[in-house]
């Protein structure tokens, strides 16, 4: 599922990470990143004041990176996919609403003389 981007202003430039994903833009990439970069920070450090060596920590630190970032990446995605869904159904649901009010194809209006019928 593809986010379209925004219609940006003249002249105003966005922040592209590594020249290709526009955090500003796509959904849930900022979050992502910072999480992950607090992440990694937070992996390489606790690793460095554990065991005191500075190159394994800074790998432990970009593996933190990748997860943290990899994991609020997909978590949050698949809530906005949720939420679209949803708003997707609710909007069917009002049209339909508006469409069929007080028509015989109404289902509201059917149960009510169903039960009107009945007694």
């Amino acid at each position: 599922m593809a986010a379209t981007p925004e219609p940006q202003e003249p002249g105003k430039k966005t922040f592209k990470l590594l020249g290709i994903l526009d955090v500003e833009n796509i959904p849930c990439a900022r979050d992502s990143v910072l999480y992950g970069s607090l992440g990694s920070v937070v992996a390489g450090l606790g690793h460095f004041l554990v065991t005191s060596r500075i190159r394994r920590s800074c790998d432990v630190g970009v593996g933190g990176f990748i997860v943290v970032t990899l994991g609020c990446w997909f978590h949050c995605r698949y809530n906005y996919a949720k939420q679209k869904i949803q708003e997707r159904i609710t909007r069917e649901g009002i049209r339909n609403q508006i469409l069929y009010e007080s028509t015989h194809l109404d289902p509201e209006r059917k149960q009510i003389n169903k039960s009107n019928s009945s007694n």
